[in-house]
């Protein structure tokens, strides 16, 4: 690869925050609508689907989309890496909140007990499209009513997959995690290196 770059297609700064605190270079490919409007990137949860493969979907369609933008923005071709972070809980699908409440309900179905952190990524190059995904254990400790509202007020668990950061004030309540934390963040980093690799980006 004579330009080690790539494109990050995503809107997350905690993405870019891991991508840079590693050293890849890249350049941010922003979608000029949220994914959800965008029908080349479905993020519904379709019947049948489970958590694993929903997660897998939606992070390689993605991919494939921001490859497509590459030659309709003029953009110099390089490869592009998209991911996509949901919760299972009992096989269930856990996105981001709708609003304060559903954030407080889904915080209130963590408390006390685990869950699985999914977070799939792709890479696609306009020839190829491969993918990870890293799956994680997290054990909430209990929570109390005032404890869960004070936390749904700071506004942090609002653009998050299953209502909190881990990297935040979530981090109080997180009991054991098993797997990886980058991943649960939103971004494994040992995964993403192999990915590079495969791809001829030097890590």
């Amino acid at each position: 690869m004579i330009d080690p770059r790539i494109y990050l297609a995503s809107r997350s700064p905690r993405r870019r925050e891991l991508l840079a605190q590693v050293g890849i270079r890249f350049d941010l490919l922003l979608f000029r609508a949220s994914p959800r409007e965008d029908a080349e990137v479905d993020e519904t949860w379709l019947a049948g689907e489970t958590p694993d493969d929903y997660v897998v979907r939606v992070a390689r369609a993605k991919a494939v989309f921001g490859t497509g933008l590459l030659a309709r923005r003029h953009l110099p071709a390089r490869p592009v890496l998209a991911a996509d972070t949901t919760l299972d809980l009992d096989g269930e699908v856990i996105g981001k909140p709708k609003d304060e409440a559903d954030a407080a309900a889904i915080l209130a179905r963590l408390a006390g007990r685990s869950h699985r952190v999914l977070t799939a990524i792709a890479m696609a190059d306009g020839n190829r499209l491969e993918h990870r995904l890293s799956a994680s254990d997290v054990r909430f400790r209990s929570l109390s009513d005032d404890e869960i509202r004070r936390y749904v007020r700071s506004g942090e668990p609002m653009d998050k997959a299953g209502a909190y950061g881990i990297q935040g004030r979530a981090a109080l309540f997180i009991d054991e995690i098993r797997g990886s934390h980058s991943g649960i963040v939103g971004l494994p980093l040992c995964d993403t290196a192999l990915l590079l690799r495969d791809f001829g980006y030097p890590v």
